[in-house]
């Protein structure tokens, strides 16, 4: 059996396994709570074609696709063309069946082996710790290379990829030295940890002395940990952040920009299906007014060329802006929690992920609704904010999902910080938290393209030090010159 290995100062290896009955329950109530969410902008099993006039070819050519994926437990992809919706397939990647069905996977929270530690299992009331001398935590123990984890009991292979996370997921077989047939009947479950899964029981430092392999080593390691410190940092602003009321949600309208004598917006087919509601002449005088104050950096590259002076943060933005923009009125930043929460799973509570969803899609709703196009056939109202009642509306709407979005920002803050912990070695936390809170407390104004690969700063995911215009290029092609 393999001995158990210290993780960290805080964290003493263990084995918690959640009978069966319980984990099928709640990995049960969790795909309902999916579907409860997701009905409304799922395709219908029964539809084969397409009949909407009002969608060009590839629109329809991609619904009928996405009607033909679905599996066995009736689960189908997304409607491309709802408008309420279809932000999960284009800006998170949640497409066919795949997506939905990825929602609506389960796996234990991790935070259970850092509350255990602290005598506190309460978020899952009927766990067990397992004693050393039984042969289940042998087994576990030997799989996790003294680790521990999570074991749910009597998981079996087939559970994997359906009702469980694949990813993350360890089989720990009754037999060690029994046959190699991998059948779901000769396991004692399926167990979890992020530490085993970033190979946290490997050396940081190599015995033989190989320095070149050990700073390679310790190079890939920081750059998988970059991602995870770039979304808590963005956590940390949004929290910490002051919120901008007065938006009014016109990046919508910035897209559908177009004064007399400018190019066509490249954004003007965006949302082609639907009708606009107002005429270009309304979209342009509301759109000048006052300009607009969009603080998502995200959403300039889908401007108007000719709406980018507008803006009062800047025609031209850096992805490094985002740590200094980043604010919690932000309808968009309340939908990127789910982005930042799919990047966790399945290393994250499912609870949170169902909450985070219906956040995500009740600001998209408003954000659809604020939008000059009608999209009253899908079960959206009109928030028309091209009036003074219309902001209004807006920003009444605003505060009250800003309150909503709070807390599960704050929880989601929580399951990043606590499965760093869990998954990687403390110095390498110190040594790469370069951004807001990090050990090393790296001022933005000093990141600069030529610390990218130095060998004696902080790592900076080369992403990040990129730029966004109206018009522009995706983030990854529009890198800064270094």
């Amino acid at each position: 059996m393999m001995a158990p290995t210290t993780l960290s100062s805080s964290i003493t290896p263990k084995i918690i396994t959640i009978s069966e009955k319980v984990w099928r329950k709640a990995a049960s109530t969790h795909s309902k709570r999916i579907r409860h969410l997701l009905q409304p902008g799922l395709l219908p099993l029964e539809e084969n074609t397409v009949t909407n006039s009002g969608s060009n070819k590839s629109q329809q050519k991609s619904r009928r696709r996405q009607q033909q994926q679905h599996y066995v437990d009736d689960w189908t992809g997304l409607d491309p063309i709802n408008p309420i919706y279809n932000f999960l397939i284009e800006y998170y990647g949640l497409k066919g069946a795949k997506g939905p069905r990825r929602l609506a996977r389960w796996a234990p929270n991790p935070k259970l082996l850092w509350d255990d530690q602290k005598g506190d299992a309460s978020t899952c009331s009927s766990t067990s710790t397992a004693a050393e001398n039984d042969q289940v935590y042998k087994a576990a123990m030997n799989v996790s290379h003294g680790l521990g984890g999570i074991l749910l009991e009597n998981a079996n292979l087939d559970d994997l990829g359906g009702t469980l996370h694949m990813r993350g997921g360890i089989a720990v077989p009754i037999d060690d030295e029994g046959d190699d047939d991998n059948e779901s009947s000769s396991l004692h479950g399926i167990l979890y940890n992020p530490a085993v899964f970033y190979n946290r029981h490997l050396p940081l430092n190599n015995n033989n002395n190989d320095q070149q392999h050990d700073k390679e080593r310790r190079l890939q390691l920081l750059k998988t940990i970059a991602p995870f410190q770039w979304y808590t940092s963005i956590l940390k602003q949004t929290l910490n952040s002051e919120p901008i009321l007065h938006c009014y949600g016109l990046h919508e309208w910035a897209m559908q920009y177009h004064p007399e004598g400018a190019d066509p917006p490249p954004s003007a087919k965006y949302q082609s299906n639907l009708n606009l509601r107002v005429s270009r002449e309304v979209i342009n005088e509301t759109v000048e007014r006052k300009g607009v104050r969009c603080t998502h950096v995200d959403a300039l590259r889908f401007f108007a060329p000719a709406a980018g002076p507008l803006n009062h943060h800047g025609a031209s933005l850096e992805r490094m802006d985002q740590l200094r923009l980043e604010q919690k009125g932000c309808v968009h930043a309340h939908m990127d929690l789910l982005k930042i929460g799919l990047k966790l799973q399945s290393f994250i509570d499912s609870d949170l992920m169902v909450d985070i969803l219906e956040i995500a899609l009740a600001a998209r709703k408003l954000d659809v609704e604020a939008s000059p196009y009608d999209a009253t056939k899908y079960g959206a109202g009109i928030v028309p904010i091209e009036t003074n009642e219309g902001r209004k509306m807006y920003r009444d709407q605003q505060i009250v999902l800003m309150q909503r979005a709070e807390p599960v920002r704050q929880r989601l803050l929580d399951s990043y910080e606590t499965f760093m912990m869990i998954a990687f070695d403390e110095s390498l936390l110190l040594d790469s938290d370069e951004f807001v809170g990090g050990g090393k407390r790296t001022s933005i104004d000093n990141i600069t393209a030529e610390k990218v690969d130095a060998e004696d700063g902080p790592y900076v995911a080369p992403e990040r030090l990129a730029r966004a215009e109206p018009g522009g290029l995706p983030w990854r092609k529009n890198l800064i010159e270094k």
